[in-house]
């Protein structure tokens, strides 16, 4: 039975812990790892100040030294017990990516719900590059 992307991001979201951007906002800077798993474009036009650009497409392969990747590895990465969170344009890409860290064993990871455009909806700074 095929599953349409809506029904994938739903499935995920209700296996993974997402945060508000309120929370979020009211958390220590520094004391997560954020990453913004959207394309490079997107994250060149408008991101959250710290955030570390890794795209959903290649996240599960900078975990580890992958030749998918050049054998790179995100040094953000490197502690499974680190916290974590993730945005993209509106929370989907990043509920998907979130669940497949915890797959991967990464035991404290988050999604940012409704994504940087809730984000920047409650009036949040963003900057560009």
């Amino acid at each position: 039975m095929s599953k349409s992307p809506a029904e994938l991001v739903a499935e995920a979201r209700a296996r993974i812990a997402e945060v508000s951007v309120e929370a979020l906002a009211a958390e220590t800077h520094g004391s997560y790892v954020l990453i913004d798993v959207r394309e490079p474009g997107e994250f060149a036009t408008a991101h959250i100040a710290g955030a570390i650009p890794i795209p959903r497409g290649v996240l599960e392969f900078q975990v580890e030294a992958n030749p998918a990747i050049a054998c790179v590895t995100e040094p953000a990465l490197a502690v499974r017990e680190q916290p974590i969170v993730l945005y993209c344009r509106t929370g989907g890409r990043s509920a998907l990516a979130a669940e497949s860290l915890q797959r991967l064993g990464f035991t404290r990871v988050r999604s940012l719900a409704g994504g940087i455009s809730a984000w920047t909806a409650a009036g949040m700074p963003v900057t560009q590059h």
